[in-house]
């Protein structure tokens, strides 16, 4: 094995053999590329005495299905994204062998001075996708999934992470909000929706950006990866900045014909707190499910967000007044 290569566990070491199988070579560096919230793993072949890469998903059958990252992969290539080329795979041990988009994410390189170039590519690559969108290609984003993803908050973050219930009126509080976030995004136009589109997702490659993490992809509201992109769940921005990219996301989505909520700012505005509210139930059930805690480190970013959002539009005072009963201030 290549000096470059770390001892590797069973799963990974079969990826290994695998790899430098399908690639015809008999030694190569093996190493973790990045890891994943899900059970998916990824590394990166390296050919020795060469610069060329590739990256291996491992995708454990039991825990993780690939068919809609393969699915999707050829629809977002389809519709010009640069995602991932897939060349080989070995669905029954769940191993995917992908072509490398590069080592850097613009979470890794993203900063003051850059950003505007990097969400210039970000925002063009994301209208181009909002251009090829097609009714019944992907799934739904509809009423039964939006309200099964805000259900993750009461049920991992308020009973499992705070140990808390709600009380009667609060779960009157709670519902109401869920009909004013659900209603707001059932109402908005529809488009391929990436449903992760964050620069952790978007590498620094050529062409910019490569785009990664796709296989949640849904047909749903115009605002979601226009919020996903500017409401990081690892990133904050100014609010003159993020305004200035959301105006510049509309110009090039008016451009290309695209529909857009009549009241973007509110749909903008409830699209990310449904969100942010999912994320937070996603991030304690990492924790206490799944052994992950650093994700959690950020929720105090979402409840800031959550607690913004609500003071701002007078239908989301329930919201507001539920976290201060909870202590989420």
């Amino acid at each position: 094995m290549n000096d470059s290569s770390p001892v590797l566990d069973t799963r990974a070491a079969a990826a290994r053999e695998w790899a430098l199988s399908c690639l015809g070579l008999q030694d190569a560096g093996f190493a973790p590329a990045s890891a994943d919230a899900s059970f998916r793993r990824y590394f990166r072949v390296t050919q020795a005495g060469s610069a060329a890469t590739w990256v291996v998903m491992d995708a454990p059958p039991e825990r993780e299905n690939c068919e809609p990252f393969i699915r999707i992969a050829e629809l977002f290539a389809d519709a010009g994204l640069h995602v991932p080329r897939i060349l080989h795979r070995d669905l029954e041990r769940g191993f995917l062998l992908l072509d490398d988009l590069g080592r850097k994410t613009f979470l890794h390189v993203i900063d003051a001075d850059n950003a505007d170039a990097l969400f210039e590519d970000a925002i063009a690559a994301l209208v181009q996708l909002q251009k090829a969108s097609k009714p019944d290609v992907l799934p739904p984003y509809d009423r039964a999934l939006l309200a099964r993803e805000l259900a993750l908050f009461p049920e991992w973050f308020v009973e499992r992470h705070l140990s808390r219930r709600f009380e009667p009126a609060q779960q009157q509080a709670w519902d109401s909000t869920c009909e004013v976030l659900i209603a707001s995004a059932l109402d908005q136009p529809r488009v391929y929706v990436h449903r992760d589109y964050m620069p952790r997702n978007l590498m620094q490659s050529q062409p910019n950006p490569g785009v990664l993490d796709f296989q949640d992809a849904v047909y749903g509201p115009v605002t979601y990866d226009v919020v996903c992109l500017f409401k990081d769940a690892f990133l904050s921005w100014p609010a003159d900045r993020v305004a200035g990219w959301v105006a510049r996301y509309r110009e090039l989505a008016a451009r290309a014909g695209l529909a857009q909520p009549q009241d973007f700012q509110r749909a903008f505005d409830l699209m990310g707190l449904q969100r942010h509210l999912k994320v937070l139930g996603i991030f304690a059930r990492i924790r206490h499910r799944d052994g992950k805690p650093q994700y959690l480190e950020d929720a105090p970013r979402f409840i800031r967000y959550v607690r913004d959002v609500a003071s701002r539009h007078a239908d989301l005072a329930p919201l507001l007044g539920l976290f201060d009963e909870l202590g989420l201030t």
